[in-house]
């Protein structure tokens, strides 16, 4: 058995204003009615491979577990990483914990956020490559290019050491223009998916020999984490001291026994809005639409409104992209959608939350998103899934009016418990001691309505809480 380890805790910055820190692409609906992250976890599954094992941010750790239930699957474990520190000590925490249950089990070191169109395909070039990795060898795999790509390293194979897979003669940095049009000359070239199939034991040695600091720091971290509602969270002042690196400079580029499975099928990473127009489907001009998108005398421009309540109309484009959202549009010429990031950071240092936030706040119990804000008053909608139940609390500078508009609440106000249907409503002064909770089979919605001196997120105190957040 396979033993999948996806790693999905990045933050997305370049698919902005869709992803952003706090929901990034591995779990948006990009492509299909699955995210990312859940086509992910359906490509490496099935009769050859176990359950996976999971990194990721504390942040996500409820997303993980929903979307997985989702899709009919579960976790073996997931680990939370106290903060991002680049792939190597993601992938190296995942191989430890493999490797205490049994060091000789293989591996699939994954992103959780690449598009693949064909996963029966590459389930099967992962089989290709068994061989080589039960003896010892770290397999790459190598995506066959279609285009002088600048924006992805590449990797050039040497001669077949196992049927359907090759030496590793180098890895290849991210070229430019006329780099990147010669290396497509040379069939032996392919581009880095960035994803390895490797015994636990051989990647442990590997990083003992190449990156002694990291394995051992994250051994430790690792050592002293503890359970958390059925998580593993890392602990936090050990991982601290973890050097941050990629799995590529700490470790591949120095091993002599990587290996590469030519892929010959459709891939990409998603690592711009250009990526994600090619993978959509395209009218015969060219143009990728979403629903809510029109486009007029356009040619090769991609429209997607994110928001069903707004209608994006495109009139008279060539080669652009617009993405329009409830708080935030972008919109770049195709050739500039790789430097999205640089927006990112402008509206950081302006302060515009929407750098980071989405409108929707996805919460361990459900989400919530804001309608209206003003000075003194905040009207939000909260959804709330099925069994679920927001923390006991208090609030010190506001009070509350919660109008159920679908499902049952239950709902406690200091010593009072009642529930409340579709159209009633309950109070909640000022300093009251409440939850709301969801004890029906389909969600809850109710309109909250906040009125007081302060309105942040922070004026909770917090008595009970079964996500055990602070």
């Amino acid at each position: 058995m396979i033993v999948p380890i996806l790693m999905c805790g990045g933050s997305g910055t370049r698919l902005w204003p869709l992803s952003r820190k706090s929901y990034p692409k591995q779990f948006a609906t990009l492509l299909g009615d699955e995210s990312l992250f859940q086509a992910s976890a359906r490509r490496y599954s099935g009769a050859d491979f176990a359950a996976p094992v999971v990194v990721t941010g504390d942040a996500f750790r409820f997303i993980v577990t929903k979307q997985l239930d989702e899709i009919g699957m579960a976790a073996d474990t997931v680990l939370i990483e106290p903060e991002g520190r680049n792939t190597a000590p993601a992938a190296i925490a995942g191989a430890l914990h493999v490797a205490g249950g049994d060091p000789d089990a293989l591996i699939l070191i994954a992103p959780a956020d690449h598009a693949m169109a064909d996963p029966a395909g590459f389930r099967d070039a992962v089989l290709v490559g068994a061989a080589a990795a039960r003896e010892g060898r770290i397999v790459t795999f190598g995506i066959r290019p279609t285009r002088a790509e600048t924006g992805y390293g590449w990797l050039e194979a040497g001669e077949e050491s196992h049927p359907g897979v090759r030496t590793l003669s180098r890895f290849i940095e991210k070229p430019d223009a006329d780099r990147a049009a010669a290396l497509l000359g040379n069939p032996g070239n392919l581009w880095n998916a960035g994803i390895f199939l490797v015994r636990a034991r051989t990647l442990v040695e590997a990083f003992e020999a190449h990156a002694p600091a990291i394995r051992q720091s994250v051994a430790a971290a690792l050592e002293a984490a503890r359970t958390d509602l059925g998580f593993c969270r890392i602990d936090e002042a050990l991982w601290a001291g973890v050097p941050e690196d990629s799995i590529d400079y700490a470790v591949m580029e120095k091993a002599a026994n990587v290996s590469v499975v030519p892929y010959e099928g459709p891939w990409s990473d998603l690592g711009s809005w250009e990526a994600v127009w090619t993978e959509m489907p395209r009218d015969t001009a060219g143009n990728a639409l979403s629903d809510n998108a029109t486009a007029l005398g356009c040619e090769g421009s991609l429209l997607r409104s994110e928001d069903e309540g707004i209608e994006l109309v495109g009139i008279g484009l060539k080669n652009v992209v617009a993405v329009a959202m409830k708080d935030a549009f972008m919109v770049a010429d195709m050739s500039d959608s790789q430097n999205v990031k640089t927006a990112v950071k402008v509206l950081k240092d302006k302060g515009a939350s929407q750098a980071v936030q989405l409108p929707r706040d996805y919460r361990p119990w459900g989400w919530y998103e804001t309608l209206i804000l003003s000075d003194r008053f905040q009207v939000k909608r909260i959804h709330v899934h099925p069994g679920a139940a927001l923390s006991l609390q208090s609030h010190v500078h506001r009070s509350e009016h919660w109008i159920v508009v679908a499902g049952t609440a239950k709902v406690t106000v200091d010593d009072e418990v009642k529930l409340l249907t579709e159209n009633q409503s309950v109070y909640i002064p000022l300093g009251a001691v409440h939850r709301m909770e969801n004890p029906g089979k389909v969600p809850m919605v109710l309109i909250e309505v906040q009125t007081g001196a302060y309105l942040g997120e922070d004026d909770i105190i917090r008595y009970e809480d079964i996500y055990a957040r602070g």
